[in-house]
């Protein structure tokens, strides 16, 4: 396989398919099981197909993950059902049992701090730094009137260019210079909006000052300025879950703990964010908007005073005439930039369906579900560690994908679930548990023909 292939894009995704399996060292019988098991994922609509095909370069097939929902997810006094998009069982569950705990106590509150998002022209420019800011101050007004044409009809929407400013970095690296811009983009995530925007910006720098050098013109997929809080609360009295297996006191005592660890320990904080991100990635996914920029946003703002640290908080606000009144809060406030309009939301088939489900939201609205979903899950995964540990719940959830592993039968299913339902759950577990019962069975099986001859 050491020769380059040339023209690869240019084949059919079928010739795709050929040409990549003979480079691999495989039988015919092989080579043809392969091919049709790309081919077996292949949409049976062909114009559904070639819409998806088109989402990528050299596509050969589509690899499934599971959609599934979260019911009663009330947030702001409104019931969603909440598609998500995961591989990992016990996260959607988990989600939805902790949406049900809150929707008896009120459910999740959420509001939007700010929709600002931003972009960069980066230059390096050679001359009088003051001379450039002064000319910039008095070209501005000129540049923004030549952009009128390629932001009307965003600021038809409401949205726009917000505010346009020089920024002096050189006390980062020499000569180096910023046009720092600042965006609404209304119910779309603005990307292709604002990179436009800034290549013409970049344009006009080059042409005004020839001292310059434009290094790149690009959106920033960090915006600290387009943020949502989510919140929960309650009384410790309302805290009193049986299954917690302590007082509504101590559990809520044992969250705040947890979240100061991951405040100041940073090896428990990326744990503790990556189970915030569990839920959070799984909706942005299932609506089509770009989780790979949700994800870099949010850990940037984790770490945005130097250290890398938790995203939630909770606080008790202590009645002591009656403990059992005192208010415990569980929130997050987290950043990011969602769209509803333009992109996979318009084209993918479920993402058009993930937002049917939800009524059509805003970009807004989609924000602070998607947080209230992130806080739903981090709540869910601070539940589970400081009551009954994070193993009891994750692995049940696992059982089945541990017994299609091993290519359990229905019987050997059922017996499982029955045999592990008080059981600890591992791989090696039910691995011995399926042998036994294996075993057994073909004891039986030989005893019968004993029998019979």
């Amino acid at each position: 396989m050491n020769e380059k292939i040339e023209g690869f894009s240019k084949l059919t995704k079928l010739q795709k398919i050929q040409l990549l399996l003979s480079k691999l060292d495989l039988s015919d019988a092989q080579t043809k099981i392969k091919e049709d098991l790309l081919k077996s994922f292949w949409h049976v609509d062909p114009a559904t197909q070639k819409v998806i095909d088109e989402f990528t370069e050299n596509a050969l097939s589509n690899f499934h993950l599971p959609f599934g929902i979260i019911p009663n997810a009330l947030i702001n006094q409104k019931n969603y059902f909440v598609p998500m998009v995961i591989e990992e069982s016990s996260v959607v569950a988990a989600s939805a049992r902790s949406f049900n705990f809150w929707y008896e106590r009120g459910g999740i509150k959420a509001k939007i701090l700010g929709r600002t998002k931003l972009g960069q022209v980066h230059f390096k420019f050679f001359g009088d730094k003051f001379l450039l800011f002064e000319q910039f101050e008095s070209l501005k007004p000129s540049w923004l009137e030549e952009l009128k044409p390629i932001i009307s009809n965003m600021e038809k929407r409401g949205g726009g260019l917000k505010s346009l400013s020089l920024l002096d970095k050189t006390e980062l690296e020499a000569d180096y210079f910023q046009l720092w811009a600042e965006f609404e983009t209304c119910d779309a995530m603005g990307a292709n909006f604002i990179n436009t925007v800034l290549e013409f910006l970049g344009k006009k720098i080059t042409a005004h000052f020839a001292q310059s050098k434009v290094i790149m013109c690009i959106l920033s997929n960090y915006t600290p300025d387009s943020r949502v809080l989510t919140e929960v609360s309650c009384t410790l009295k309302e805290l009193n879950d049986p299954s917690f297996q302590m007082s509504g006191k101590d559990f809520a005592v044992k969250i705040l703990e947890a979240i100061k660890i991951s405040k100041v320990d940073k090896y428990r904080a990326t744990t503790h964010n990556k189970g915030i991100m569990n839920g959070i990635d799984a909706v942005v996914i299932a609506t089509g908007n770009d989780f790979r920029a949700v994800e870099a946003c949010v850990h940037t703002y984790a770490s945005r005073d130097g250290v890398y640290r938790g995203l939630s908080d909770a606080t008790i606000d202590w009645n002591h005439q009656s403990i059992d009144d005192s208010i415990f809060t569980f929130k997050l406030e987290i950043p990011m930039a969602l769209g509803t309009v333009g992109g996979l939301t318009a084209l993918h088939p479920l993402a058009k369906l993930s937002l049917d489900i939800l009524g059509r939201p805003s970009s807004d609205e989609l924000m602070m579900i998607v947080a209230s979903v992130g806080l739903a899950q981090n709540f869910a995964a601070l539940r589970s560690l400081v009551t009954s540990g994070i193993q009891k719940g994750h692995m049940k959830m696992h059982l089945m994908n541990i017994l299609n592993h091993y290519e359990a039968s229905e019987d050997e299913v059922r017996l499982c679930k029955e045999y592990f339902a008080n059981e600890v759950i591992s791989f090696n577990a039910v691995r011995e548990f399926l042998t036994q019962l294996r075993n057994k069975h073909v004891e039986h099986q030989f005893i019968s023909t004993e029998s019979r001859s």
